[in-house]
């Protein structure tokens, strides 16, 4: 039994969940100006229990449509479709029940907007991010667009109207997924090779085009971030500033390496500086004094 919780829990691909938990939060926090009102906690919770229901169900449901590829590359045999520790109709219904309940809780206890950029979110990531992979590198744009739609659930599920923060924090989380993934793509073009893939690492074998796009795309990282600045000041993100310079730089100088000397090695660090930047870039949005210059 115990062995069968935990395959239901890794379908729902946990620390993913609490990447987006963590985002949405941060995205409701500046979209409220940094105080959240005690009218909308309630809301608020829903919509984070929606949330986590439509993205468990999107890692669900791709646990489904590659289950065949998963058994081809040693990273991913072990999980619950290939392994045999679940049937295919379990992780069907487990998907089919964890969108339609995800949904049903947005629509009603929160917003429709919100509920139907959730629907989006799940198709854009089952079916056009999942297929995409075995059709073209461009794969890779649409799985950042997934990625990032749900900090737009965040700001709209409190109520508040599209800005450009509202694009800045979505915008952030677009671009810095590029880096963070073409990282990956290197670290494992062989297994997404074997699989057929078509990730930008195993379409051009040379990895230029790959090191050129997390270059360019840490580039963006750093300008996007720099918005609260403007918008609220240097006194007001102080803090922000430094931490968004700091490791923005440092994830830049990473993804300059690699696209230099494309190896593992470079690839490692590249990915390792993409994981410590996102944390460090939601701190410092807590940090904001959220007072526009007038």
């Amino acid at each position: 039994m115990n062995t069968r919780i935990s395959a239901y829990l890794e379908l729902t691909k946990p620390r993913l969940l609490i990447m987006v938990m963590a985002s949405v939060s941060v995205a409701s926090y500046v979209a409220c100006e940094g105080n959240i009102p005690q009218a909308l906690m309630e809301t608020f919770c829903y919509m984070m229990l929606g949330t986590v229901l439509v993205a468990a169900s999107s890692s669900v449901l791709n646990h489904y449509l590659e289950r065949k590829t998963d058994a081809l590359m040693p990273r991913t045999a072990n999980r619950p479709l290939p392994s045999k520790t679940l049937q295919e109709w379990e992780v069907l219904v487990f998907g089919a029940i964890t969108i339609i309940v995800g949904f049903i809780v947005l629509y009603m206890k929160t917003n429709p907007l919100t509920a139907y950029l959730g629907l989006a979110t799940w198709v854009s990531y089952v079916w056009i991010y999942t297929p995409l992979k075995y059709l073209t590198s461009w794969n890779t744009a649409v799985g950042a667009v997934s990625g990032a739609l749900p900090l737009l659930m965040g700001w709209c599920g409190m109520g508040q109207p599209f800005d450009p923060m509202a694009l800045s924090v979505f915008g952030l989380m677009f671009f810095w997924q590029f880096p963070h993934f073409m990282a990956i793509a290197w670290l494992y073009k062989t297994q997404y090779t074997n699989a057929g893939m078509k990730m930008l690492p195993v379409v051009e074998k040379d990895g230029l085009l790959t090191g050129m796009q997390a270059v360019v795309c840490a580039v963006a990282v750093i300008i996007v971030s720099l918005l609260p600045v403007w918008r609220y000041g240097v006194g007001a993100s102080w803090f922000y500033l430094t931490v968004c310079l700091l490791f923005g730089f440092l994830q830049l100088k990473y993804a300059l390496d690699f696209a230099q000397n494309r190896n593992d090695v470079t690839a490692r660090r590249l990915l390792r500086s993409s994981l410590i930047y996102l944390p460090f870039w939601m701190i410092g949005l807590l940090t904001i004094n959220y007072t526009p210059i007038t």
